[in-house]
């Protein structure tokens, strides 16, 4: 059975990162595809081999497999040419950028719209699809550059989660209060501040699962991401950088998935919502 683009795309970038060898130095296209086909050999889930003894990827995996390497091309993990005596493709390297990456083992990979959705679905399965709309119009802006556009979709994607939270605690009696006080605030810095104040009385009484990390997503995350959507949405001339907003799309998922737990601890009837 030929392997998916997900598994092999999975193996090219345990490959790259040096999480898998190869019997070739990974500098040109042909020995990356042989490398794929060695780790799936590797994990007795290989081709058969050739006269030469070596593993090969079938007609349709090595289409996938050149698909992926275009693929990482046009997302700036790897550029073409590894040295001046070899300048042109077949030969590769990967990019400065490409290597801040590869080097996180803890980065949510995304190379489109839908690994970005199943990379979040992943981490917070009861996503709004209002917020999804806005995080794909992020990640779309992301792949074709428009990286001050990505910023500001993002940022509202951001809000929106965070008033959804309100939402939540408005509808319970014994917490309405705090989303009261929250709403009484004109802009949305100055609910987030209200909403902090409030929710420090209470930090003890949450579960470890959701005070862990709570104060970097909300203090943290929540207010980078805040702070780069408004030099983007305004005529500041601060430009945000591609590895910048990689970054914050990855951060979003962690402060999203905080944000649920918060949602989950105080919906009137205790339970998640589908």
């Amino acid at each position: 059975m030929n392997h998916s683009y997900e598994e092999i795309r999975d193996v090219v970038l345990d490959l790259l990162s040096g999480r898998e060898k190869s019997g070739y130095e990974l500098n040109q296209y042909e020995h990356l595809a042989v490398g794929v086909a060695q780790v799936f050999e590797r994990r007795g889930d290989g081709q058969q081999a050739t006269t030469y003894g070596e593993s090969r990827l079938s007609v349709e995996e090595k289409e996938l497999s050149r698909e992926i390497f275009w693929d990482l091309f046009r997302q700036g993990i790897i550029t073409l040419g590894c040295n001046d005596s070899n300048q042109k493709y077949p030969f590769f390297k990967i990019s400065s950028y490409g290597q801040k990456i590869l080097a996180n083992e803890e980065t949510y990979f995304f190379y489109d719209m839908s690994s970005y959705e199943q990379a979040i679905k992943k981490e917070v399965p009861e996503i709004d699809d209002t917020t999804l709309i806005y995080l794909k119009e992020a990640m779309q802006a992301f792949r074709v550059g428009c990286l001050l556009s990505s910023s500001v979709m993002l940022g509202v994607a951001t809000e929106h989660t965070f008033l959804l939270l309100m939402e939540i605690i408005d509808l319970n009696l014994e917490h309405k209060p705090i989303a009261t006080a929250v709403n009484k605030e004109r802009t949305i810095l100055r609910k987030i501040n209200k909403f902090k104040n409030k929710l420090e009385p209470q930090i003890k009484t949450l579960p470890p699962e959701i005070k862990e990390d709570l104060d970097t997503c909300l203090s943290g995350i929540l207010s980078v991401i805040r702070n780069y959507r408004n030099q983007s949405g305004h005529p500041t001339g601060k430009i945000i950088n591609r590895e910048q907003m990689y970054v914050l799309l990855n951060l979003f998922v962690s402060y999203c998935k905080k944000m649920y737990q918060l949602m989950d601890h105080y919906r009137p009837d205790g339970k998640i919502q589908a």
